[in-house]
């Protein structure tokens, strides 16, 4: 009785002593995403926690590769980890931190530019290698070893260099402009913006967010289309692996972003929660906004692993 009057003692004298209770109770959800999932899935974010007040979202940016070595090597806590690449969860964590994955979305490559940049109404699908490879011309790509969309970038170079028929083509390119190489796709965005840079490599949903102009390339190289990768499979690179100093090699594949909860996620219900919304026809309309669609059919690996509540989303494969 005396803890009860407590209680209501200090409502009454303190009103937001309740909203404070109410806060200490949430649960905090925290996700490890790719920087091209920023804006989706902040605004997945954003809504899910208008539908759920009793969850609060952290969103945690950086290359995919780094978002692995954040749990593998550093063992920060996290709930869900969300990938530019199946290949980073599958091979990174798989089957030590995690025991299914969920591939959601898809991409393509382009080349991203200013009205302001150099040679911007010269360029096409044709001739952008030429224009990235002029003196006057500075163009960025995110870096290899942190993020998929700089091992991507080196894949279209590659594939740029038989489609054109331009031998030493894929060297030149990655041996220019070293200087402005970033750690992820999305720190790119600054360089443009400030007219530090006049190209860049990039997914096409992030220059369709940030405004930009682009020229979209032949799907021989712009790794879109599964139905090429029996080309995109030709080319490889190696990339840093799950351990310092390691190395490991990963193969050209269409661009396919993927998600899965870590087995010692702190907050696994509202974790299997979030991933049903995001998945939801509410989730794929903010990817579609944004510029990003979401792959048709998802592809879970396996499917018997998942959580009940994911498995809707893959009824026919579970009936088979």
């Amino acid at each position: 009785m005396k803890v009860l009057l407590s209680v209501i003692t200090a409502v009454l004298l303190f009103p937001n002593y309740s909203q404070s209770q109410s806060a200490m109770k949430q649960k905090e959800l925290i996700i490890f995403h790719a920087g091209s999932l920023s804006v989706p899935i902040k605004q997945i974010a954003q809504e899910y926690e208008k539908r759920n007040p009793d969850t609060k979202i952290f969103l945690e940016s950086s290359g995919s590769l780094v978002c692995a070595r954040k749990v593998t090597e550093l063992k920060n806590p996290c709930d869900i980890i969300a990938s530019s690449d199946y290949f980073v969860i599958n091979e990174l964590l798989i089957p030590d931190y995690a025991s299914w994955s969920i591939r959601f979305a898809t991409n393509e490559i382009v080349i991203a530019y200013q009205e302001k940049s150099k040679h911007s109404k010269e360029i096409n699908s044709d001739n952008w290698m030429d224009i990235l490879m002029k003196k006057d011309v500075i163009y960025s790509r995110s870096d290899p070893d942190s993020d998929p969309c700089g091992y991507r970038t080196v894949f279209t170079f590659m594939l740029a260099e038989k489609f054109y028929g331009k031998p030493g083509l894929a060297s030149a390119l990655i041996s220019k402009n070293k200087e402005y190489i970033r750690p992820k796709e999305v720190d790119l965005v600054a360089l443009l913006e400030s007219n530090a840079i006049d190209y860049m490599v990039q997914y096409k949903s992030v220059a369709i967010q940030h405004g930009f102009k682009f020229i979209e390339l032949p799907k021989e190289i712009n790794l879109s289309d599964p139905s090429k990768v029996g080309i995109y499979s030709t080319v490889s690179t190696e990339v840093a692996g799950d351990k310092p100093g390691a190395k490991m090699k990963v193969t050209g594949d269409y661009i396919n972003y993927s998600l899965t909860i870590l087995d010692n996620a702190p907050q696994k219900e509202a974790a299997v929660s979030f991933i049903d919304f995001l998945l939801s026809p509410e989730g794929s309309a903010i990817f579609k906004k944004n510029g990003q669609e979401p792959l048709v059919p998802l592809i879970a690996e396996p499917v018997m692993k998942l959580p009940p509540q994911l498995l809707k989303y893959f009824s026919r494969a579970v009936q088979n």
